[in-house]
């Protein structure tokens, strides 16, 4: 695939949950930067071979691996086996997440474990083991929400807590990995169209009235920051909480 500038030529990148949506953005600008792209993906494998589709016909390089974002051991393969096939591994972004919810007192215990098992441990075993082949330059990009910042409607406290996590993590990584070369960002989306927040859905009609600029977002606009997050130009950002959302949290 090719772009005006090409940032990422010789980088491999590994997108969680890059079937759909955010992480299928994500995944297809990665390639167009220049990286050779590893997605997982759970439920979605038609659309998993439809992002590696994409990359391919543009004349990227892209594989689809099927692992349980709450699963550490299928994530532990899948980091293995981008670097396996890919030979190395440059970028991750973690974007793979659910969001299962309800009001406090009616939130299944159980829907509490498969949010950890996904949105937190996910994202610490998928770091862990990617750290571990990562070289000087390295970036880690989190996908969090603006959810922490301003929690607009109720029913989300559970999925707030588990973003809630991730932006302390990148907070304290910055320090294990800054000495290797490593970044470490989040990127915060706010009121994006989704499968799991469709513009024109439920919460657009909550959310919508206090979107700045009127709209909801674009799955390409959160790529565009997670780009610019793995780029050569962001070496010098790290620990940064980057929120991208129109303005609602303003």
């Amino acid at each position: 695939m090719t772009t005006e500038t090409q940032n990422l030529a010789g980088k491999t990148a590994l997108v969680t949950g890059g079937s759909r949506s955010i992480g299928a953005a994500i995944a297809k600008r990665l390639a167009a930067e220049g990286a050779t792209v590893a997605i997982t993906y759970n439920g979605s494998p038609e659309k998993a071979a439809g992002v590696v589709g994409v990359i391919e016909q543009a004349g990227g390089k892209a594989i689809a691996i099927h692992a349980d974002a709450g699963d550490p051991a299928a994530v532990r393969a899948a980091v293995a086996r981008t670097v396996e096939e890919l030979g190395s591994l440059d970028i991750l972004v973690n974007n793979a997440g659910i969001a299962l919810g309800g009001p406090i007192g009616d939130i299944a215990f159980e829907d509490y474990e498969r949010m950890i098992a996904v949105n937190v441990t996910g994202v610490f075993v998928a770091t862990q083991e990617a750290s571990r082949h990562m070289q000087s330059g390295g970036r880690i990009i989190h996908i969090g929400s603006s959810m922490t910042r301003y929690a607009a409607f109720p029913t989300a406290s559970l999925y707030t807590l588990t973003k809630g996590a991730v932006a302390g993590f990148n907070r304290s990584l910055v320090r294990d990995l800054g000495p290797k070369g490593i970044t470490v960002n989040t990127v915060h989306p706010g009121p994006t169209d989704t499968d799991m927040n469709p513009d024109g859905g439920p919460v657009s009609q909550i959310v919508g009235p206090g979107m700045a600029i009127g709209r909801y977002g674009k799955p390409e606009e959160i790529a565009s920051v997670v780009a610019y997050l793995a780029s050569p130009e962001a070496a010098f950002v790290t620990g940064a909480e980057i929120v991208a959302d129109g303005g609602f949290t303003a």
